[in-house]
This record gives C-alpha cells, sequence and structure tokens, in this order.
C-alpha cells in the first residue's frame, strides 16, 4: 500500500502527544496497557492540510495535558473544553475538531458511553463570553471538587511574518501564482507553522492554573 509522503520535514520533529485510552481496550481496538500515540502527522491527515490554526491547537493541548497530567499519562475522554467564543468566530471551528480529535472532548455528536462510563459527548463547548484566542482545559477523573483546570492563551502576534507572504498568497490561490512563487508561498506558510510548533518564543502561548473555574450546565 503506497504511504503519505510529506513535503515538511520539520512535522517529524514535533512532539508526540500520548494518551491511554480506557475505552479503546475495553472494546478490543489495542493491546492492553499500551497508549495511543498522536503526531502532528496523524492531526495534518484529520484537519487535511497544515496551518497555524490547526498546529496551534495541536501545540496547545500538548501544553494543556502537560499541566493537566504533570506526572502521569493523560486520560483521552476524561478531558473537557471550553473555547471562549462561538463556533464561527476566529479559527475556533478547526480548532475544536483539533481538540476533539486528541483529547476525545466532544460536543453533542460525541460518542453518549456504555452503562454511564465513557462519555465523551457534552464535553467541549463553545462560550458567548468571547476571549480572543482563549482556552480552558479541565481534567475531570479526580474529585469534581477538585477538578483540576487550566487555561491556554496563544498570541499570534508574536509569530514573525514575512511581508511576502500577503503578497504571493492572493496569486496562489486565484491560480496566477508561476511555480517560483507557489513554492515561496509553501515555504513561508509552513514557516509560520514550524514557528508555532518548534520555536520557543516568548509570549506565543500562556498556560495558567486557575482555581475558580466552574463549567456550568446549559440550562445555568
Amino acid at each position: 500500500m503506497p504511504n503519505t509522503k510529506w513535503k515538511q520535514d520539520f512535522f517529524d520533529k514535533v512532539e508526540e502527544i500520548t494518551l491511554n485510552d480506557p475505552l479503546s481496550h475495553i472494546l478490543g481496538a489495542q493491546v492492553d496497557d499500551e497508549p495511543f500515540v498522536f503526531t502532528y502527522k496523524d492531526t495534518v491527515k484529520m484537519a487535511g492540510h497544515s496551518c497555524p490554526a490547526v498546529s496551534s491547537a495541536y501545540k496547545m493541548t500538548s501544553l494543556a495535558l502537560k499541566a493537566l497530567y504533570p506526572d502521569s499519562t493523560p486520560v483521552r475522554g476524561n478531558i473537557r473544553v471550553l473555547i471562549k467564543g462561538t463556533v464561527d468566530q476566529l479559527a475556533y471551528g478547526p480548532q475544536s475538531q483539533v481538540f476533539t480529535f486528541i483529547t476525545g472532548a466532544s460536543g453533542a455528536a460525541g460518542f453518549k458511553g456504555l452503562q454511564g462510563k465513557y462519555s465523551r459527548n457534552d464535553k467541549l463547548r463553545f462560550d458567548e463570553d468571547f476571549s480572543f484566542c482563549t482556552y480552558i482545559f479541565e481534567r475531570i477523573d479526580s474529585n469534581e471538587a477538585n477538578n483540576k483546570v487550566v487555561q491556554v492563551t496563544y498570541d499570534p502576534s508574536k509569530l514573525t511574518e514575512d511581508p511576502r507572504l500577503g503578497e504571493v498568497m492572493p496569486k496562489v490561490l486565484n491560480g496566477t501564482a508561476d511555480a517560483k512563487e507557489r513554492e515561496e508561498f509553501t515555504t513561508l506558510w509552513q514557516g509560520k507553522v514550524k514557528q508555532i510548533l518548534l520555536s520557543k518564543i516568548e509570549g506565543l502561548f500562556t498556560v495558567e492554573e486557575l482555581d475558580d473555574f466552574t463549567w456550568h450546565d446549559k440550562d445555568n
């Protein structure tokens, strides 16, 4: 069978995300006690492309899980996500798909569980109280009164951007770019993705623990 041919070598340098998924084990998909390992390449396949929205969501998920599970492997399905905005604001819709793919947290369409266990639905929500590029991740495998919660913020203004990107992008999209311009666009576009995933830019991502967060019921 053919393998996916990747154009960007740096995809292999992106840190993997490892989680345990008890549902996968109990239903026989995986070898017992073995984790799921997600790569950035997996996420690109899910999204169908590599862009700043997809890569930032992947990176934020990684950072959030490290903060929620500093001494153990994260548990897929035991994480809730609140996105501070509606599905049509910013890139919140595509980013939510990355969060769901990795953490299992899903909206109303998610898996409803087996005999009261392993549910994934209603664990990802959008909040009409908008806050720019702000996302809340909650670990729910502990006592509900003491669930650990972290807030991750993303500041894309910290990224370095070549003005040529804005010049060649319209030509690529409308089909008037030549081969050299198409290659230049790809290099600049994926260069931003590489910054997000591999560069340590101060202030690009901020992770802080929240002590007073409450996951309100929908009718509250």
